[in-house]
């Protein structure tokens, strides 16, 4: 049997080519009435961005509570109290909350032509009509596909109003939530610092202390002037005694003063507490139990008074941003009702069927021609099917000789 040349194949296609432009002219027009018949629609574009942060919260009320204002910043990284990023965003306009109330504001359940009010039904219908995605400068361009071009341009510029009302609504709650958990830790800081506070001046006041490190000072220093003291008499008293005896009045003078000394000395050294009331001077027997103790009070106050100084100003940016409602979303470009539609595309869908329908003309053109030529076939299906291939060859063969 002879192989076929690219020739063959190109006479056979010369040989039937009323049968394919005839049925390529049918599928053109059929395409075109079909694209004209398919309804315009209209795609409405509105882009937004997230403001900068050019200022903290609290702002210059931190530089009034003592310019802690890298604290009120840690604050907002913490529970992120001033934070809004793309993905809440984009989060927030994907959300069911969102569409439902573009759907109820817009009728988009008869749009779509839902019967049984079914949500599911119509945001699937939806999604397919809507989107928001970052753009290249690091925006959200929110697109609405519509049949109307001013219903869509509605949709999309209520889209972007939707999710700065929205963000702001989660942020003062968040902005609560923050707030409730801080007052408890800023209250109870209050009442630990308090008690502190209470401590120390108990100490303060029973043993009459106001400064340890400073009467610390004060009492060594004292008692070493009071040592320095009893040496001279000593040396006093030795030489009164070379000089006039032991049992004269200048002896028994001095030895009153070096007994008087040393037991001052003694007492400040040794004794729990001082002979005279003192505001100032406190026994060396006393003084690491009365320092531990003081600086244990010293340090609980210290430390109330570090976590006031962290949590006051989180405190007080928490209840700005709870009342606060200023706008977390700026809207760039405003949807505006286009011009141009966005589908259908008519000439890519003429284009393709014409397409689709010339790959299948062609081998089933070769298909006519090998069976028209074949003699008979064994089943009975194929010689029906053959039968009624030789007729389509017959006719057009009879109607373009």
């Amino acid at each position: 049997m002879k192989k076929a040349s690219f020739s063959d194949y190109l006479y056979i296609l010369f040989k039937w080519k009323k049968f394919i432009i005839i049925n390529l002219i049918v599928v053109i027009a059929i395409s075109t009435i079909v694209a004209f018949i398919i309804p315009k629609e209209y795609r409405a574009t509105a882009t937004i961005m997230i403001p900068p942060d050019t200022q903290s919260g609290l702002g210059g009320l931190t530089s009034l509570l003592g310019g802690k204002t890298s604290l009120s910043a840690m604050g907002s990284r913490i529970f992120g109290l001033s934070s809004t990023s793309e993905d809440v965003l984009l989060g927030i306009l994907y959300s069911r909350t969102a569409l439902v109330k573009v759907i109820d504001r817009f009728d988009l359940i008869n749009y779509y032509e839902v019967d049984d009010n079914n949500y599911d039904k119509v945001i699937k219908a939806f999604s397919g009509d809507f989107a928001a995605n970052p753009n290249e400068y690091g925006m959200i361009d929110i697109s609405v596909v519509n049949k109307d071009p001013r219903v869509a341009a509605e949709i999309a510029n209520y889209f972007a109003f939707l999710v700065d009302s929205l963000n702001i609504v989660y942020s003062i709650e968040r902005a609560k939530n923050n707030r409730l958990f801080i007052e408890k830790r800023y209250l109870k800081n209050i009442e630990d610092l308090k008690e502190a506070e209470d401590s120390l001046y108990k100490f303060q006041k029973k043993y009459g202390i106001v400064a340890v490190p400073e009467q610390l000072e004060v009492t060594v220093k004292a008692a070493a002037e009071l040592e320095s003291q009893l040496n001279k008499k000593e040396f006093e008293a030795f030489f009164i005694k070379q000089q006039f005896g032991e049992e004269s009045p200048q002896s028994r003078l001095v030895e009153q003063e070096v007994n008087l000394l040393r037991k001052k000395v003694q007492e400040l050294k040794n004794s729990k507490t001082l002979s005279n009331y003192s505001n100032v001077l406190f026994p060396f027997n006393t003084m690491p139990d009365i320092a531990i103790k003081y600086l244990r009070a010293y340090r609980d106050v210290q430390i109330q008074q570090s976590i006031l100084e962290f949590v006051l100003p989180m405190y007080e940016q928490s209840k700005v941003e709870e009342q606060k409602s200023t706008p977390t979303v700026m809207v760039i470009d405003k949807a505006v009702p286009p011009q141009l539609k966005y589908s259908p595309k008519r000439s890519v869908i003429i284009l393709g069927a014409s397409l689709l329908v010339l790959l299948f003309l062609i081998p089933f053109t070769f298909w006519l021609e090998r069976n028209y030529k074949l003699s008979e076939f064994s089943n009975p299906l194929v010689k029906k099917f053959n039968a009624f291939a030789n007729k389509v060859y017959k006719f057009y063969r009879m109607k373009h000789q």
